[in-house]
């Protein structure tokens, strides 16, 4: 649960604003009776249907990553500490890296990455 409201915590604070918009929306005179069940129920379940959508891929993604680390394969994952130049990192287990509760790590590099936001490395072949 706690890697839930890591990756989702953005978004469930978005929607709570926007329930309470909502609510805020259909609670006006100008709207229908009983408008406010329709919109927060409708809302809801979008924001819902949404925000599970978005976990699966995601929790779907870290497994990949992490098993194909483990596996010795290449991940890349993106580096915000420099803009300019070499945006992203490629992390090997070979080059010293560690994973621990879905962080890499190594002591080459001064910053750990969060497995959610790297992805496996896929050559391209051309025929």
């Amino acid at each position: 649960m706690e890697l839930f409201f890591r990756l989702e915590a953005g978004y469930l604070g978005i929607a709570a604003f926007i329930l309470i918009t909502t609510l805020f929306v259909t609670t006006r005179p100008f709207m229908a009776k009983g408008s406010y069940k329709k919109g927060l129920f409708f809302v809801g379940s979008v924001m819902s249907v949404f925000i599970g959508m978005h976990y699966y891929v995601t929790s779907e993604r870290i497994t990949g990553v992490e098993t194909a680390f483990h596996k010795g394969e290449k991940v890349i994952c993106e580096s915000r500490a420099t803009r300019k130049v070499a945006q992203s990192v490629t992390i090997e287990k070979s080059n010293k890296w560690n994973l621990n509760d879905h962080m890499f790590s190594s002591p080459n590099y001064s910053r750990e990455f969060f497995s959610a936001r790297c992805i496996e490395f896929v050559p391209v072949t051309l025929n």
